[in-house]
C-alpha cells in the first residue's frame, strides 16, 4: 500500500468514527480519482447525453457523505462504492430518461455497450443493471466482482483486497461473471 492510500485508508477510518475534520482532509486526495472514474463512465456516454462528469462526482459523493452507517475499509472499499454510486446514478439517470422505452425488444449488446446510457442505448443500460441485479441474486460476489473491476475500474488484486478473496478467485468470477451476463443480455 503506498503512503497515499494509507493516508486515504486512515482518514477514511477516522471518517468512520465520526471525525469530521477528517471528511474535509479526504475530498481533496479522492477528487482526482472520483474525476477518473466518472470520466471513464462518460466517456462511454454518447456526445449528447446531458449528464456532465462533475456532476456525476458531485451526486456520488452526496451519496456517499450521506451513508450515515459506512464504515469504510480502506480506500478500495470508498472507491468501490463510490462505483456502485456513479453506477446507480447513470442507471437511474437512464431509467428517469427513457421509462417509456424499457421493456420488451432488447438486443445482444456486449458490457462495454451495456453501459453507455444514450437516448438510443438506455433500454441497454437498464437491461445491464436488471442482469447485475439477477446475478446478485444468484451469486452476489461475482456482481460485486463486476461493480468493482468494470464500474470500479479497481485491479484484480484492489478487488480481491476489498472482498477478502484470492486474486485467482477474482479472476474466475470475473470470467463467469461476464459468461453469464452475455447470457442474460441476450435473452
Amino acid at each position: 500500500m503506498t503512503p497515499a492510500s494509507q493516508e486515504v485508508s486512515q482518514l477514511l477510518r477516522a471518517w468512520s468514527n465520526g471525525d469530521q475534520d477528517a471528511l474535509d482532509k479526504l475530498m481533496p486526495l479522492v477528487y482526482e480519482e472520483l474525476r477518473r472514474m466518472a470520466k471513464r463512465h462518460m466517456d462511454r456516454q454518447s456526445p449528447g447525453h446531458t449528464l456532465q462528469t462533475t456532476a456525476l462526482i458531485h451526486e456520488a459523493f452526496l451519496r456517499l457523505v450521506d451513508q450515515r452507517e459506512a464504515h469504510w475499509q480502506n480506500r478500495a472499499h470508498f472507491f468501490a462504492v463510490a462505483a456502485r454510486a456513479m453506477r446507480h446514478i447513470l442507471v437511474d439517470y437512464a431509467r428517469a430518461r427513457h421509462a417509456a422505452k424499457r421493456g420488451g425488444g432488447a438486443k445482444v449488446v456486449s458490457l462495454d455497450e451495456a453501459a453507455v446510457a444514450s437516448d438510443e442505448r438506455a433500454a441497454e443500460m437498464v437491461a445491464l443493471d436488471d442482469a447485475l441485479k439477477s446475478l446478485a441474486a444468484v451469486d452476489r460476489r461475482k456482481c460485486q466482482v463486476v461493480e468493482l473491476k468494470y464500474f470500479g475500474g479497481l485491479s484484480v488484486e484492489e478487488t480481491a483486497e476489498v472482498l477478502k478473496v484470492s486474486p485467482e478467485t477474482v479472476a474466475r468470477d470475473w470470467r463467469l461473471a461476464r459468461t453469464w451476463l452475455l447470457r442474460e443480455l441476450s435473452r
